[in-house]
C-alpha cells in the first residue's frame, strides 16, 4: 500500500481536544461537516488548506485524550489519507485503525516540514521524504492490520468477507 501527498506538520501531545474540539461532540453533525472543524483550535484554517490525500506528521503521543472516535474520522473525512508521527496514544491507533486511517509510527518526523511531499510504502515499512530526498524507516503494521486498512476499516471488512479474515 503506497500513499503520496503534502505534509501538515503538528507538535507533541496533540490531543482529541485539539482535533476535534469537545464542543462539537454533542452536536449530529455527519463526518464530513465535523472535517471542516478538524485542527481548528491549532489553525482555523487548517481544513481550507487540506488537499485530498495530504499527510498529517506530528511528534509524540499524537491522539492522546478522550477516547471519542470523531478525532481519527474528522482527519479521514477532512481528506487527510495517514497520519505519521513518533507515537500515538493507544485508543487513537486502534479508533484509526477500525476506520479505515492508515497510522504510521516513524522516529524521525523531526526531519520532515509542513509543505514537504511524502511517499509512504506501509508493506516496505518506509516514508520518503520527495521535497528533501531522505528515506526514513517506519513501525511496519502487520499484515492483518494493513488488510484492514485495505478493505476500509474493520466494519468494511466485516462486510465484505463477514467475518475477521487475514488471508
Amino acid at each position: 500500500m503506497k500513499l503520496k501527498g503534502k505534509t501538515h506538520k503538528v507538535g507533541d501531545d496533540i490531543n482529541t481536544d485539539l482535533i476535534i474540539s469537545g464542543r462539537y461532540k454533542f452536536k449530529t453533525l455527519d463526518d464530513r461537516e465535523l472535517a471542516k472543524h478538524v485542527m481548528e483550535d491549532l489553525d482555523p484554517e487548517f481544513y481550507k488548506k487540506i488537499e485530498k490525500g495530504d499527510f498529517i506528521v506530528a511528534g509524540k503521543n499524537f491522539g492522546c485524550g478522550s477516547s471519542r472516535e470523531q478525532a481519527p474520522l474528522a482527519i479521514k473525512y477532512a481528506g487527510i489519507s495517514t497520519v505519521v508521527a513518533k507515537s500515538f496514544a493507544r485508543i487513537f491507533f486502534r479508533n484509526s485503525i477500525n476506520i479505515g486511517l492508515p497510522v504510521i509510527e516513524c522516529k524521525e518526523t523531526d526531519k520532515i516540514d509542513s509543505g514537504d511531499e511524502l511517499e509512504l510504502d506501509m508493506e516496505k515499512g518506509s516514508v520518503i521524504d520527495k521535497t528533501k530526498n531522505i528515506e526514513m524507516r517506519t513501525t511496519p503494521l502487520p499484515r492483518f492490520m494493513l488488510k484492514i486498512l485495505q478493505d476500509g476499516g474493520l466494519v468494511a471488512h466485516f462486510r465484505k468477507y463477514g467475518r475477521f479474515k487475514l488471508d
